[in-house]
C-alpha cells in the first residue's frame, strides 16, 4: 500500500522550493535596496517598482547570466549586481555610458561587464540600423520601460538581439508603460507602447510568450496623458510580460 503522507508531500515539494526561493529573493532584493549607494529618490521608487516581485515573476536567479539593456541612470543595476556578484554575472549594453561614469569600480559593482553593440545608433528617437550584440550563452535579458524609446525597426532589432544573446531556454523580461491598443502616435503617447504589439514584435523574433503580470497594473492611469505629467508621473500603468528562446 502507498504511504499517502509521503505521496502528499512530494506533491507539496515544488512548490515548497518555489515559496522558499521567493522567500531567498525577495531577502536578497531587500539587502540590495538598503545598500548606501542608493540615493533618496530611489529609495522612493522601490514600493511603486516592486524588483523583488518582478524579478521572482521573470524566472530570476542568483547564479544567472543576466543581460540589462539600456540601463540608464541604474536604478535597477544597482538591485541586480549584489545579487549576481557571487555566483552570477551581469552585462550591460546599449546607453550605458552615464552608468560607466556614476557606478562602474565602486565597490561591489567591479564585476559588471560590457557589452558592446554594433550598429549604427542615433540616441535622438533611439533609431537602430544593423543593431548587433557580441554576447551569447545569457540565461535572462532583462530591459525595463525602454522599448517605446524605439522606433519599430529599432525594437525589431533590439528583440532580435536579445534573442540571439540567450541560450536555448532563457528568458527576455520587458517591462513598459501602456498605450491603449491600436492607438495612433500623438504628443501625450509617445512613451507608451502598445503590450498587444510588444507581444507581436518580441513573438517575431522568435520568442515564445510565457506569460504576462499584473504587478505594474494601475486603474487610475487613464493611458491618456504623457508618462512625465505629475498627474501619472511615478504612477503609470505598465505591462510586464515574460517570453523564452525555444
Amino acid at each position: 500500500m502507498k504511504n499517502w503522507i509521503q505521496i502528499a508531500l512530494a506533491a507539496l515539494l515544488p512548490f515548497t522550493i518555489a515559496t522558499t526561493a521567493k522567500a531567498d529573493l525577495a531577502e536578497a532584493v531587500a539587502a540590495a535596496q538598503a545598500a548606501d549607494i542608493r540615493s533618496e529618490a530611489e529609495r522612493a521608487r522601490d514600493a511603486n517598482r516592486k524588483p523583488a516581485e518582478t524579478l521572482a515573476f521573470f524566472r530570476f536567479r542568483q547564479d544567472m547570466r543576466v543581460l540589462e539593456l539600456v540601463p540608464g541612470g541604474g536604478w535597477y543595476t544597482k538591485i541586480l549586481a549584489p545579487l549576481l556578484y557571487e555566483d552570477g554575472e551581469l552585462f550591460v549594453s546599449l546607453f550605458s555610458d552615464r552608468l560607466q561614469e556614476s557606478l562602474f569600480g565602486k565597490p561591489g559593482f567591479d564585476r559588471i561587464s560590457v557589452i558592446e553593440t554594433q550598429g549604427d545608433m542615433a540616441r535622438v528617437g533611439r533609431q537602430i540600423e544593423g543593431l548587433s550584440f557580441e554576447a551569447e550563452d545569457m540565461d535572462l535579458v532583462l530591459t525595463f520601460r525602454n522599448l517605446h524609446n524605439f522606433t519599430a525597426p529599432g525594437r525589431a532589432a533590439l528583440n532580435a538581439s536579445a534573442f540571439a544573446a540567450l541560450k536555448p531556454g532563457g528568458y527576455y523580461g520587458v517591462v513598459d508603460h501602456t498605450r491603449r491598443h491600436m492607438q495612433e502616435d500623438n504628443y501625450e503617447n509617445w512613451r507608451r507602447l502598445d503590450p498587444v504589439l510588444a507581444i507581436q514584435e518580441i513573438e517575431a523574433a522568435g520568442f515564445d510568450f510565457v506569460d504576462y503580470s499584473d504587478l505594474h497594473y494601475r486603474l487610475d492611469d487613464e493611458l491618456r496623458y504623457e508618462v512625465g505629467r505629475r498627474s501619472v508621473s511615478g504612477n503609470t500603468d505598465r505591462f510586464t510580460l515574460l517570453f523564452q528562446k525555444p
